[in-house]
């Protein structure tokens, strides 16, 4: 039986296909959802020998389907936002300890002790409802900073850019965590010049915004923000992982999440290194739900195992999740 240990202590690219063989057979036997759904390719416990014959579950299963490899109740179910009339998708997750250990270990691997930053959270679309992986996760990071200034704002961006402004020129680090349209609407109110802050940006314009490439967008930031980087998260309501991007919209993951890019054309195979696809999650934190999920963004993947997200595919043509159609 796999340890969380097993899976948050991966230390070679052998050990991670061993163990995400193991998940894949687990995941196999204890998931029906899933287990259907390999069969219906021709999959089963056997006859999967390498990671690019695993199946990876369309990420729509979430908004029709309980995903899950536990016979334990849910601890907790994150949902993930949509507008009115819009069937959202429901992660239910049955041991918050393998969230907790993810983001926890993650954050310290591409920035450190998590006692040397404030936390400011612009997060106003999450705060205002309930069921946000996102915001169970900031929340935790600004209690485990220690930090009194660091904190929650929702629309009061005068005092935000009060607090932002003193901390940063007290030379306390400063990492400013925000949905894009917000982080747009503070740059917009004040030109700031930050020399210890880093800015996040955990991607959604939420409608209140024109969509933007990233570059256009990046770029804005950093001027209005006086930085010469962007930083990025990587995540979503179905994982229990992120990937970051610590500027120029690279991402890289933990050591117990990959990414594999899917042909757009047939979501069976897989693209050379450096062209465009469907990107493929292993998330293997996700070990009692579902650990590979074929999400609906577009990327690519390049030689040092870095990625790119260059954005989704357009809902009246999802070939890349033509799986679907079983």
């Amino acid at each position: 039986m796999l340890t969380q240990n097993d899976i948050f202590t991966i230390a070679s690219k052998k050990e991670f296909e061993k163990i995400t063989l193991k998940v894949y057979r687990h995941q196999y036997d204890n998931n029906a959802v899933y287990r259907n759904f390999c069969e219906l390719l021709g999959k089963d416990r056997q006859n999967v020998k390498s990671i690019h014959h695993i199946p990876f579950l369309p990420i729509q299963f979430f908004k029709s389907h309980d995903i899950v490899s536990s016979i334990n109740p849910a601890q907790i179910t994150f949902t993930s936002s949509g507008t009115t009339g819009m069937t959202t998708s429901r992660h239910l997750v049955t041991d918050l300890s393998y969230y907790e250990d993810s983001f926890r270990l993650a954050f310290s691997q591409f920035y450190g002790n998590i006692e040397d930053y404030a936390i400011l959270a612009l997060l106003p679309s999450y705060l205002e409802r309930e069921g946000s992986s996102l915001i169970y996760m900031v929340k935790d990071l600004i209690e485990r900073s220690n930090n009194p200034d660091s904190g929650f704002y929702l629309h009061n961006y005068d005092e935000l850019i009060q607090k932002l402004t003193a901390l940063d020129n007290a030379g306390q680090n400063v990492l400013l965590i925000g949905v894009t349209y917000a982080l747009l609407d503070l740059a917009e109110k004040q030109d700031f010049n930050l020399k210890n802050t880093i800015i996040m940006e955990t991607g959604g314009m939420k409608g209140k915004r024109r969509e933007m490439i990233r570059e256009e967008l990046h770029e804005i930031l950093c001027k209005g923000f006086g930085v010469s980087k962007i930083h990025s998260e990587y995540g979503m309501t179905e994982l229990l992982s992120q990937a970051y991007s610590l500027g120029d919209g690279i991402f890289e993951c933990p050591p117990w999440m990959d990414i594999l890019i899917r042909d757009t054309e047939d979501a069976l195979s897989y693209v050379e290194t450096g062209k465009t696809g469907g990107i493929n999650v292993i998330d293997l934190a996700n070990i009692n739900s579902c650990s590979f999920i074929a999400t609906q963004d577009l990327g690519k993947k390049y030689t040092n195992q870095s990625f790119e997200v260059l954005g989704r595919f357009d809902n009246s043509d999802i070939r890349g999740c033509n799986l679907m159609v079983l």
